[in-house]
């Protein structure tokens, strides 16, 4: 009963100021990001109410951003504020040991890490694609969009298609090749069209004309009405948009379409695993925090507010740098997105060992 009524009193102490300093972390990065293209949009006289509609759908990514950092500044300030209070020395002279009573920090920090990532798969990438494309729109960008020159294959690559450019909105395939071999490699037959449309059910190509060999000769002809060809238009919108605009599941199939098509796929499947080690970051910070917690007795905002900064710009150079190595190539992806958190998981709880206690 004492430990479960000391919980609740270090969850009262800590949210108030994980709820300020989220506050202040969403603000910081919102005016950074505005301030950054703040020229360009008077360059564009883009309205005031866009500016600020733009500015309103980077709010979820800001807070994505600064959940880590007000975790971290939270539950440092939170114990430091307690052990300057003497708080701490009383629970410690009650026999109960600094990590038992931390504990509820560290269940707070699994479950941020869980709600971060479904948060980024739900809302952030939908409100960023939004925010993009209102940028792009008012600042006349082109899009980064990759619809043209699209290359897929399907059906374990018995069936190529070549794609010049494709109408994700209207589902329709413009100059279309479709090459067609058999499970040897060996060239059946090429057919070619103009443009195909999906029906809901198959691709109906128009004056679609087939290449094949016969008696050593490459003959062709009109290729009669058929739906054999009916891959979903989701595999070609896959390779439509950023790999960073995709939900986790759709980035996966894009992984696999890109590795089936031979086609590089390291910066995608970089960026799938970077997905998940990112969601750990909340759980980082959490046994980071607690590692610092009782070390500042003396100007504990300002120390707490530095030590958060100092951790967290570590940590984001760290990731930053071993990302793009994996981009490149030069370490395998899954190193690349998981060294960083194994690494600082590995010095906090080094550091919780030599925590007052």
């Amino acid at each position: 009963m004492k430990i479960m009524i000391l919980d609740r009193y270090l969850v009262r102490q800590f949210f108030p100021i994980f709820v300020v300093a989220s506050a202040m972390f969403m603000l910081l990065l919102s005016l950074i990001d505005l301030f950054a293209n703040l020229v360009r949009y008077l360059n564009y006289e883009v309205p005031f109410s866009q500016i600020m509609k733009i500015s309103l759908f980077f709010l979820p990514k800001s807070f994505s951003y600064a959940l880590p950092i007000s975790l971290l500044f939270a539950s440092a300030y939170t114990l430091g504020d307690l052990y300057a209070r003497n708080e701490l020395t009383s629970v410690f002279s009650s026999g109960i040991p600094f990590w038992r009573f931390s504990m509820p920090l560290v269940f707070i920090g699994v479950f941020a890490s869980i709600f971060s990532f479904f948060f980024d798969d739900s809302i952030v990438i939908s409100t960023m694609r939004v925010k993009n494309g209102l940028a792009r729109h008012f600042l006349h960008q082109q899009a980064a969009e990759s619809n043209s020159d699209i290359v897929i294959k399907a059906r374990n690559g018995q069936i190529i298609y070549s794609v010049d450019y494709y109408d994700h909105t209207a589902k329709i395939l413009n100059g279309i090749s479709i090459v067609e071999q058999d499970s040897r490699g060996e060239f059946i037959s090429l057919i070619r069209s103009q443009r195909a449309t999906w029906t809901g059910e198959y691709w109906d190509m128009i004056n679609p004309i087939i290449y094949y060999w016969d008696d050593g000769m490459l003959r062709s002809r009109i290729l009669p009405p058929t739906d054999i060809y009916n891959d979903q238009p989701d595999t070609f919108m896959r390779h439509a948009v950023k790999a960073e605009e995709l939900p986790v599941k759709e980035e996966r199939l894009l992984v696999q379409d890109l590795k089936a098509t031979g086609l590089p796929f390291v910066e995608a499947q970089a960026d799938l695993f970077h997905r998940y080690s990112f969601a750990s970051t909340s759980l980082i910070v959490m046994i980071l925090s607690i590692s610092m917690g009782g070390r500042f007795r003396k100007n504990i905002l300002l120390m707490s507010l530095l030590a958060s900064l100092s951790v967290a710009v570590v940590f984001y150079v760290m990731e930053m740098i071993t990302m793009m190595m994996a981009k490149l190539g030069y370490i395998p992806t899954v190193i690349g997105a998981w060294f960083p958190v194994v690494v600082f998981i590995a010095i906090g709880l080094w550091l919780v060992r030599g925590a007052k206690t």
